[in-house]
């Protein structure tokens, strides 16, 4: 986790909260998935990545469900138009009004209808997050990939994170596959360029 909670300020603009994101958190999630009820509400992602302590965060999740577009279709090896759910997420501090970062999230519906909690938006912020749901259904995740890239803010992207001119956006696409390859979750995290911070640690094994 960060070592302190730590906001930045610019000249245009007031203070910001900086998120660093380490990979290690996969791992960190994974292991956090199997603790206890409450030991996973303790705490989250958004707190690891924030150093910012949960009663001082908002949260906002919303669910629908869709049909697949041919490109998230591909991702999942599904047929175009299979039905998905969509969950949207957004956090941020209480003391500030844009959010840490933009999510939207798939899963394929069928695959965690078993569960009616994991179709019901009420249920968030749920403790343990995605990989904990995912288990509910007896699904493990063994492996996540990340790409990232850069490019300019739409408009409405600059105007939900609160960007200052000229801040480019990190298009973070996250997935993640299952203990028999499969795509489990696909997550595309639109992140502001100005106050996030991508951390990559590689542990080598020893000769």
């Amino acid at each position: 986790m960060p070592k302190a909670y730590e906001a930045i300020t610019d000249d245009l603009g007031p203070p910001r909260t900086r998120a660093v994101r380490d990979n290690r958190r996969h791992q960190w999630e994974k292991d956090r998935a199997r603790r206890p009820s409450a030991e996973r509400a303790a705490t989250g992602a958004t707190e690891h990545d924030t150093g910012v302590e949960t009663r001082d965060l908002v949260f906002h999740a919303k669910y629908r469900e869709v049909r697949a577009p041919k490109a998230v279709a591909d991702a999942f090896s599904v047929p175009v138009g299979t039905v998905l759910l969509e969950r949207t997420f957004r956090t941020r501090c209480a003391a500030e009004t844009a959010p840490f970062s933009l999510i939207t999230s798939y899963l394929v519906r069928d695959m965690i209808a078993a569960n009616p909690d994991l179709l019901d938006d009420s249920k968030e912020p749920w403790p343990g997050g995605t990989q904990n749901q995912l288990r509910t259904v007896g699904i493990e995740v063994d492996r996540i990939e990340e790409r990232v890239t850069a490019r300019p803010p739409t408009p409405a992207e600059a105007r939900q994170l609160e960007l200052p001119a000229d801040t480019s956006v990190l298009l973070l696409r996250k997935t993640s596959y299952d203990i028999h390859d499969c795509v489990v979750d696909l997550t595309e995290i639109t992140l502001p360029g100005d106050r996030t911070e991508l951390l990559f640690t590689a542990f080598l094994e020893r000769w």
